[in-house]
């Protein structure tokens, strides 16, 4: 009985921390879009207003005429799909070679692969842009689609760790069956990782959708931006007048693929630390 009481309290402990961290967390998005609602005044009323007085919908009307939102939106959308869809074929492929075929020095390519992540991207900032530069590429989407559709990193040693915990026998049925390498690959070892692809590509979707620091560096004209550019253009230029509602809006619509993505894929992304965690 008493361990039963020990138990309970301590679960009704985590839930009070847990809960609080979500109060914590869940706090400032509503706030933006508390805030959104609001007029200029209304962002410093004093004591602070959660629900508006007056709740005015005209900033998610002024946000498409104010700056390149909806290209912002279009550019980011091609380029997360492009690589997604792609780069998740090229990623799998990669991790079933190296997880289950043989071939000379595969372990040390591996490795040389994985030696890539210990890399900080500051190092090789320039020198990628000089050669996309050489190329032509500067102020186009290119640069931030091409090299990602070769695959991910991150995504290859996932799906390889996760690979491994498959049957090699399966492998050499299929081709004992006279079934080619891409063949075992459509017909039996990617219907076996589609929960952890799945997982997978949505969290890189959302790392994308959310990159900053590239788009920077290679976008320069307003149609060719993406949404976070345009985002912290809307922030630069309506801050100086106070127009916080406008930037929340704006930001509250960029916001809301990613919160459709989370909603609706919640249990993959869950599964995907749960699959991590067990298959790493």
């Amino acid at each position: 009985m008493n361990h039963k009481k020990r138990t309970s309290l301590t679960n009704w402990f985590i839930f009070l921390i847990l809960a609080i961290g979500a109060v914590f967390m869940i706090a400032p998005l509503l706030w933006m879009f508390s805030t959104s609602l609001k007029d200029k005044a209304g962002v410093f009323a004093l004591p602070p207003e959660w629900i508006p007085q007056t709740i005015q919908w005209v900033k998610y009307q002024e946000i498409w005429t104010t700056g390149p939102l909806l290209s912002g939106i279009k550019n980011s959308i091609i380029i997360s799909l492009s690589v997604t869809i792609i780069g998740t074929f090229t990623s799998s492929l990669a991790a079933f070679a190296f997880a289950k075929l043989k071939f000379p020095k595969k372990n040390v390519l591996f490795l040389l692969l994985l030696s890539a992540m210990m890399i900080p991207y500051p190092t090789v900032m320039i020198p990628q842009f000089m050669m996309f530069s050489e190329l032509g590429w500067i102020d186009t989407l290119l640069p931030l689609i091409v090299p990602a559709v070769f695959g991910n990193v991150v995504m290859i040693f996932f799906l390889r760790q996760y690979l491994t915990s498959i049957p090699t026998s399966i492998v050499e049925a299929g081709k004992i069956d006279g079934a080619s390498f891409f063949g075992i690959f459509r017909s039996i070892i990617f219907p076996l990782i589609k929960p952890a692809v799945a997982a997978q590509l949505i969290l890189w979707f959302m790392g994308i959708w959310n990159d900053y620091l590239a788009p920077i560096i290679y976008l320069n004209s307003p149609e060719m931006q993406t949404i976070q550019l345009v985002i912290a253009n809307f922030n630069a230029q309506y801050a100086i007048q106070s127009d916080y509602p406008l930037i929340m809006a704006a930001s509250m619509v960029a916001l809301l693929p990613m919160l459709i993505v989370f909603l609706i894929f919640q249990k993959q992304i869950i599964e995907s630390v749960a699959i991590s965690g067990v298959k790493g």
